[in-house]
């Protein structure tokens, strides 16, 4: 596998897909990782090992497709000349090759050496998805046993002889620079074997233990030089966010007619502002890596979504070429994007660097966690929708203001500075998250207003505050304007069947237009990306003294082809305890430069009290891969917040709940 496991089921799904195509023995089915080292020798045989975006199964399914089916040609024509006789007399069936006409068997193993040496075929035709009888079925996940008993190792979990482990700091503040500390105070402590300067902005203790090397650290002298970043605080972020709503400037990332003369001319105005903050991945387990460094080898035990990255980042840390290096995975304890940016393994290798010859993990301490994450961006939005005499929507204008993820992580990608990442589920088109409405009128723009604060990749990414944005302002239109908020979506979705097809499936599962049960009341929403077509309808109540209770969530996905269904209802339920965690309770929030959450205490997550009941139509419609990690975190909150309202008569627009009362209005 180059594709990594975080707990999405990624390792079963792609084996499926093989074995489908390989005509193998499912029940002796195993996997391992491939190294980046062992694809660069091979001129990257294994191509991208990028898990993020959702794309583990739905970049990777033709080529794994494709390699199982050659494999099983191969073997089927060694067996055929083995026996002297022609392949397509042959069939393979459980991994064992048949001659049809005599009913001579041979298993896989026993000719594979042969199969080996033949030339792969150029021509690899694929099954039909109708005729699958491995993918397509809800097989049990390799991992689950080995989760359930402990027997599974993350990176956290590594033990090699000799090992020490360093514990390391940053600055507090974002390009903050590290003055001075005072070694001396430390280097007397029980097991600690050195205190060394990691670049110019960190400082990391080793020691023999974990818990040794963060006393020491705790009570090492420490000064810094925050620069004029320490002067920032959510306070000045926000004002900054309020300049951009009604700046001149901007990136326009979806447009069509005029909707500023739509507005302008327009018999009736609804417009309202909405703010999302900055979240942290918060994986369970800590940044970690465990690297043996040598001046002439450089060996790196890490949790990595991207193992070609790690690979880079530790050769350039190590002061080595890529092939005197290499990079062995462990499955994750939680990605969520996190781990698809190596700063961490960066600082690791240069820890390791300087105890050469000793196996050294770095382990980051939760609140070093916490406080040097890589974070969902903050934003605001301003939106405007114009109506006719009819209140019929004429034209919107969605402007957004705030941060790009791709100034921070990969500045390549901006279009002549515009960020298209930052239009994800508002573009005209694409696989990659296309508006679901038409509009006769419709300006959407960006006021990119960047913080010394680095964003990153965040589960869903900017689907889950435009998702909230646009669903739940059309909720504050239907019912402005006294119509059915699922009437109102279905004229505006004539032109997109596939985005209409998941919202009526949750519609009718849940009895949208029927009495819900008493005090229940519900909301809709539906978002298109990462490929997949989504759509939810939540059922909430709300108690006379403000207390939410999410009774039921029905959630909808059309991801073209399913590899596994019952992964893929599992993922949408993780997806749901992501999302609504933040809904409810998370924020970063920044004071004098630095951030203020520093463990599960200051940034709660939901609690298996609290889960609603989860019910997945998995609807897949055929002719295109979608991805299932992502996709459906994005409208998880919307439906929460519409259903909110529809309780309650309060309108939600900024994040998370735990700020607002909610007793009725």
């Amino acid at each position: 596998m180059a594709r990594t496991e975080m707990g999405q089921g990624t390792r079963t799904g792609l084996a499926q897909l093989i074995a489908e195509e390989l005509q193998c023995d499912w029940s002796k089915v195993s996997t391992e990782y491939v190294t980046p080292g062992q694809s660069l020798a091979r001129n990257r045989a294994w191509g991208a090992f990028l898990t993020a975006g959702s794309q583990g199964i739905r970049q990777s399914q033709d080529y794994v497709r494709k390699g199982g089916a050659a494999a099983r040609m191969m073997l089927v024509q060694a067996a055929a000349n083995r026996w002297g006789v022609p392949a397509d007399q042959c069939t393979a069936r459980s991994s064992v090759v048949t001659h049809g006409p005599s009913g001579r068997t041979l298993r896989y193993g026993e000719v594979a050496a042969e199969a080996a040496r033949l030339t792969p075929p150029a021509d690899v035709p694929l099954k039909d998805p109708r005729d699958w009888t491995i993918a397509g079925q809800p097989l049990a996940r390799f991992d689950t046993a080995d989760k359930t008993t402990g027997k599974q190792v993350y990176g956290a979990d590594l033990r090699m002889p000799g090992m020490l482990v360093a514990v390391p700091r940053r600055c507090p503040v974002f390009g903050g620079r590290l003055r001075s500390f005072n070694a001396a105070a430390v280097t007397g402590m029980p097991g600690v074997k050195h205190v060394l300067q990691v670049g110019d902005s960190c400082v990391a203790v080793v020691a023999d233990t974990f818990w040794r090397a963060k006393t020491a650290l705790d009570a090492l002298p420490i000064e810094w030089d925050v620069g004029e970043s320490g002067r920032v605080s959510s306070a000045t972020i926000g004002a900054m966010l309020d300049e951009g709503l009604t700046a001149s400037q901007a990136f326009v990332g979806n447009q069509n007619g005029d909707a500023r003369a739509a507005i302008a001319g327009a018999a009736r105005k609804v417009e309202a502002t909405y703010s999302y903050p900055f979240l942290n991945h918060a994986p369970m387990e800590p940044m970690n890596a465990t690297v043996l460094w040598t001046p002439a080898r450089c060996d790196v035990w890490c949790p990595t979504q991207n193992g070609e990255a790690a690979l880079a980042a530790a050769a350039a840390a190590a002061g080595l070429p890529q092939t005197a290096c290499d990079v062995h995975r462990v499955d994750l304890g939680g990605g969520f994007g996190r781990r698809t940016v190596h700063d961490w393994l960066e600082d690791a290798v240069r820890i390791a660097r300087q105890v050469p010859g000793v196996p050294v993990k770095t382990m980051w301490t939760r609140e070093e966690d916490m406080a040097q994450g890589r974070y969902h961006p903050v934003t605001k939005a301003r939106l405007v929708a114009a109506l006719d005499a009819n209140n019929e929507i004429t034209g919107l204008h969605f402007r957004i203001s705030g941060q790009s993820i791709l100034s921070t992580a990969f500045p390549g990608g901006l279009q002549n500075g515009r960020d298209p990442v930052q239009f994800q589920g508002l573009n005209p088109g694409g696989a990659e998250g296309a508006i679901g409405y038409t509009f006769p009128n419709l300006l959407v723009d960006h006021a990119m207003r960047n913080t010394h604060v680095p964003a990153h990749f965040w589960r869903g990414v900017n689907h889950n505050q435009n998702a909230i944005y646009l669903e739940c302002f059309l909720d504050e239109v239907a019912h402005a304007t006294r119509q059915d908020p699922l009437a109102l979506r279905r004229k505006l979705m004539a032109n997109h069947p596939k985005h209409l097809a998941v919202l009526n499936a949750v519609a009718e599962r849940t009895g949208w237009g029927t009495p819900a049960p008493a005090g229940v009341f519900r909301g809709l929403a539906q978002q298109m990306g990462f490929g997949s077509y989504v759509a939810a309808c939540a059922e909430v109540s709300v108690s006379d003294s403000g207390q939410l209770r999410i009774h039921r969530i029905v959630a909808a996905t059309d991801p073209g082809h399913a590899a596994n269904p019952r992964q893929i209802e599992m993922q949408v339920e993780g997806s749901f305890v992501y999302g609504l965690s933040a809904l409810l309770y998370q924020e970063i929030t920044i004071k004098d430069g630095a951030v203020e959450q520093t463990n599960f205490d200051t940034y709660n997550v939901l609690r298996m009290d609290e889960m609603p009941k989860v019910e997945t139509i998995v609807m897949p419609s055929g002719g295109f891969w979608g991805g299932v990690g992502e996709p459906t975190i994005m409208v998880a909150a919307p439906a929460v917040l519409n259903a909110i309202f529809a309780a309650t008569g309060k309108r939600i627009r900024d994040l998370p709940l735990k700020h607002h009362d909610l007793r009725r209005a």
